[in-house]
């Protein structure tokens, strides 16, 4: 008769000192954390990016602040991480690689789902000067075209009548702040952590249009004691699924419910505007600038731009993950070329950034096998992101009169996606978007004429505003990527956008002489080095790490030759035998290319 095994052991406090030597654990006293900080949304990205950078500060020594959780939308927190006293595990993944470690800087959790009061009375306290908030971008009720407060919203409806019960985050803010001017008075720190260009002006425009509408003077307060700073965050966290937890058991041997996964990337921009005292993320990683957009638009642009031509149409090839699309050689190099001819030169300078390198990374970073980003999950709420990653990169190349042909594909594979979600296309998946019914009824009425359905979409001005819809270059690109894209063969529009958008790789005659790939601007040791740099970045996120090692140790002469004192033809001559062996010339001649126009630009 076999003996059932014994039930795992839930992550608790009281299993800290008993856990693997192989999982990190906090090393301070959890119990003298000041709980002056309170976290909106507690959700896997919160637990993957600024609870991390928390927990290190605590593991440092270097501050004392806890944070308070509170959810307003579900999951119930106290399922999770209230029975494990806020602990729970953060796996960073990397293909075959997992490094666990148990982040303790939560120190409690409040559900606020069913009613607003419990969130106003952690907002509302003397003790709380900062607040920081993961809430998605349709959480902000705004109008993507504007940033403007959503007056027709349903919760903002509901807000409005109702200030004293509020269900929406904006609508909390307000009160939260009504609350604190009644009482104490002490100002308090807003601080978006949410994938919007600008979020924390978008945050103060939607706060500040319901404080005007109270009699109080509450808008006047707010601008006094109340700051909003921006920022930009970044690591890839995909929804934890069961398989994950699973890990956590098998390999560590406890169970924990609240288990998150990320990538080994991070990032922190922060703009430094705040009301009073915050933690010294600046110690441990983050950044605290004078000026966020810079490092927004490159991220956004790039990374968030890359993710949402890759899930739609990864979804519309049939693929389920992002690495899946990102593998496929015909997508690759649409986003790739998507970003380097169209997506980069809208981009302003950002310090201590190379573009091209950039790109490279972000692309890196997709192709991690350990990260199940969903195409779908990626897709969803789409109707949010395509404003800051798409349309805001077109309408700056229209306004110079420059080529779309590449951006205005995935906003064609968007429009797709939630179109086949339709009836009259099947419903061929489930999706989640504020405007899914609002598109399903322009299918359903227009059928497959794809000059209306885009006329449709396009109509809808909360999105598109009426001078980006009505561009006629704009409208004829997209109309004929969805006529593609709506066919039996979707991944045409993909091919001719490639044949449209400019000059491919393979138009570089081999051997092409270095002189002769840009003029007037000569080639130099700085453009060569660049470009390798780029090459090495790009072979270090694959998979065959023995042909990495081969193709850097190939090109390891190259900076001794240029110490030295070769000239840069000489030195181009090494690098493009190098290639030529290594079947990379092509390659190794178009990034060159590139480097050479983006240094004649600036």
């Amino acid at each position: 008769m076999r003996v059932a095994a014994a039930p795992l052991e839930t992550l608790g406090p009281q299993l800290l000192s008993r856990l693997p030597l192989a999982v990190q654990k906090p090393s301070y006293d959890r119990a003298v954390l000041a709980r002056g900080m309170a976290h909106l949304g507690v959700g896997a990205f919160h637990r993957c990016h600024q609870a991390e950078y928390t927990d290190d500060l605590l593991s440092h020594r270097l501050d004392s602040w806890g944070v308070i959780g509170i959810n307003i939308r579900p999951p119930h927190l106290a399922e999770t991480l209230g029975q494990q006293g806020g602990l729970y595990t953060r796996l960073i993944r990397q293909d075959n690689q997992v490094e666990p470690r148990v982040i303790g800087s939560i120190v409690r959790v409040v559900d606020s789902q069913e009613s607003a009061a419990p969130a106003l009375e952690v907002l509302s306290s003397p003790d709380i000067e900062l607040v920081t908030m993961t809430v998605t971008e349709k959480g902000y009720c705004h109008i993507p075209s504007s940033g403007a407060l959503d007056l027709d919203h349903p919760d903002i409806v509901h807000d409005l009548a109702n200030p004293r019960t509020p269900r929406s985050v904006p609508g909390i803010l307000a009160r939260a702040l009504e609350l604190r001017m009644a009482s104490h008075g002490r100002p308090v720190t807003l601080l978006s952590c949410d994938n919007i260009p600008t979020n924390g002006v978008i945050l103060e425009n939607v706060v500040q249009a319901l404080a005007s509408r109270r009699n109080n003077s509450l808008a006047d307060w707010i601008s006094a004691n109340v700051a909003f700073p921006s920022a930009m965050v970044d690591r890839i966290a995909p929804a934890t699924t069961p398989a994950d937890i699973e890990l956590v058991a098998q390999r560590f041997g406890y169970h924990d419910a609240g288990v998150v996964v990320g990538e080994p990337f991070r990032q922190w921009v922060i703009e430094q505007k705040f009301a009073g005292r915050v933690p010294r993320w600046d110690l441990v990683g983050a950044t605290f600038v004078g000026d966020v957009m810079p490092f927004e638009h490159l991220k956004m642009r790039v990374l968030n731009g890359a993710q949402t031509a890759l899930a739609t149409l990864g979804v519309l090839a049939g693929l389920e993950h992002t690495f899946d699309a990102i593998a496929d050689p015909l997508l690759a190099d649409f986003v790739r070329r998507m970003l380097v001819e169209e997506t980069l030169p809208t981009l302003m300078p950002v310090p201590g950034v190379e573009p091209l390198a950039y790109v490279e990374q972000s692309l890196g970073r997709l192709r991690n096998t350990a990260i199940r980003h969903r195409n779908h999950q990626i897709a969803t709420d789409g109707s949010q992101k395509i404003v800051q990653r798409l349309l805001n990169p077109i309408r700056d190349r229209l306004a110079k009169g420059e080529s779309i042909a590449l951006l205005s594909v995935p906003v064609a594979g968007w429009m797709a996606y939630l179109i086949q979600a339709s009836a009259r296309f099947g419903k061929r998946w489930p999706v989640s978007d504020p405007y899914a019914g609002k598109i399903a009824d322009i299918a359903d009425a227009t059928g497959h004429d794809p000059e209306a359905l885009a006329a449709g979409v396009l109509a809808i001005d909360s999105i598109f505003d009426p001078g980006l819809a009505g561009n006629d270059a704009f409208r004829r690109a997209v109309t004929s990527a969805l006529d593609r894209l709506l066919s039996n063969d979707p991944m045409a529009a993909v091919r001719h956008s490639l044949e449209q958008g400019g000059r491919a790789v393979g138009q570089f005659e081999a051997g092409r002489e270095a002189s002769q790939l840009i003029d007037p601007k000569p080639i130099t040791n700085e453009n060569i080095l660049m470009a390798l740099g780029i090459v090495l970045v790009e072979i270090r996120a694959t998979d065959d790490l023995s042909k990495a090692r081969m193709i850097a140790d190939s090109f390891h002469n190259v900076p001794a030759m240029i110490a030295s004192g070769a000239s840069p033809q000489d030195t181009w001559a090494s690098v493009l035998g190098t290639a030529r062996r290594l079947d990379m010339e092509r390659y190794v001649v178009w990034l060159l290319r590139h480097v050479q126009a983006r240094q004649i630009s600036n």
